[in-house]
């Protein structure tokens, strides 16, 4: 058992869902929160139970409202570095996560909420999401890689007027821009969190692991080193017990039984 004050891990039918629990401050995140959250995916990661992960956050008003202005007021320079690495630190290690990570959105995605969103893989939203990243209205800017991540979902120019603006997008907003795929009921936001979810684990684990990591690989790569990569990707799922499964399971018309192998 852990002993997180802040988050809060559930496992069903291999998708775990990760909850950040702190609504009587709409789960706005500190330092603590962002250590308990990165400790609860790092105890996933291993868990062979684990195909998926959805990330959500407590209550109806918001999935993450920001970061916890009582404590970033108080910041020195040197202060504010450690901040934003820690933060870019367990948001990185959410956007390079060997498993699916879908962020289901309730309520306001602001600041550090609207990139711990961008972090995640995937992205759905209920009609009452609200994001966007308000940080120059504070004097600051976003510390914990909204500046890239957004750019690289919604485009330079979107991303710059948001940015600059500080305004928040509503759901069918974001939903236009490319910022989530999709925006559902607030009441059937955790099921349609599931239902994504389950699309993408009933296949080859080891197969959804290795496209993650050729498209994240080539965000920061050439052409032709991307291209290489996914090649050498592509050649070694040619190995695994899942791909012998899968191309068995086609021709003998019938569903495949992945084993993660």
């Amino acid at each position: 058992m852990n002993d997180w004050e802040h988050v809060r891990t559930d496992t069903e039918e291999g998708i775990a869902t990760v909850t950040i629990d702190r609504e009587a401050k709409l789960n706005a995140l500190n330092p603590d929160v962002i250590r308990e959250l990165g400790e609860a995916f790092e105890s996933l990661r291993d868990d062979g139970d684990v195909r998926g992960v959805i990330l959500t956050g407590a209550g109806r008003k918001a999935f993450v409202a920001g970061a916890d202005i009582g404590v970033l007021a108080k910041m020195t320079p040197t202060a504010g570095v450690d901040v934003s690495r820690q933060g870019q630190e367990v948001f990185r290690a959410i956007e390079r996560y060997p498993k699916p990570v879908l962020a289901a959105v309730g309520g306001y995605a602001l600041g550090g909420g609207c990139e711990l969103a961008l972090a995640c893989h995937l992205r759905i939203a209920s009609e009452n999401a609200r994001f966007g990243l308000p940080e120059v209205g504070l004097g600051i800017i976003p510390g914990y890689g909204g500046t890239i991540r957004l750019a690289r979902l919604v485009g330079l120019g979107r991303a710059i007027e948001l940015t600059l603006t500080g305004e928040m997008v509503e759901a069918e907003r974001a939903r236009d821009i490319g910022l989530v795929s999709d925006v559902v009921p607030a009441d059937d936001l955790g099921a349609q969190a599931r239902t994504l979810m389950k699309k993408i684990t009933k296949n080859a684990p080891v197969a959804v692991q290795m496209a993650l990591e050729s498209v994240y690989h080539a965000m920061d790569s050439s052409t032709a080193e991307a291209l290489h990569h996914e090649s050498s990707l592509f050649g070694l799922l040619a190995s695994t017990d899942d791909m012998k499964e899968g191309m068995s399971a086609f021709l003998e018309k019938r569903k495949p039984s992945f084993k993660g192998s």
